[in-house]
């Protein structure tokens, strides 16, 4: 059970707006990071990672779910469908395909503070 409270406190300190509210919408913001250009393994769903597919890791939303992503940097959107888990670094509240990140425009920096918000599933 301590497990259990552990994760939801996770959940919800990487959660903010009408997602605490109740209104259904999900958003959250933080650091996002991008997959390795060397990484060419499967993702939590089973399939193979494609670093040319908009595509995203995240703890807890279900495989499936479309998630626009905003750099807050550039201005920048993508919106992307999650497909794998994780970040499991401390402080990353999501992980980018490559291309998504080149949408974005992070190559470079390698990290970006953004915002994100569910769009569908």
């Amino acid at each position: 059970m301590r497990k259990a409270a552990v994760l939801a406190g996770l959940v919800l300190a990487t959660m903010s707006g009408p997602a605490l509210a109740g209104s259904g919408t999900h958003q959250f913001s933080g650091v996002a990071a991008y997959y390795s250009p060397n990484y060419h393994g499967r993702t939590a769903n089973g399939v193979h990672y494609d670093p040319s597919r908009l595509t995203a890791a995240h703890r807890t939303l279900p495989f499936g779910t479309r998630v626009r992503v905003t750099d807050r940097k550039t201005g920048r959107s993508v919106e992307v469908t999650v497909n794998d888990r994780g970040p499991f670094t401390r402080g990353r509240v999501i992980d980018l395909s490559l291309a998504a990140a080149k949408q974005l425009g992070m190559i470079d920096r390698g990290l970006a503070r953004v915002d994100a918000m569910v769009i569908g599933r």
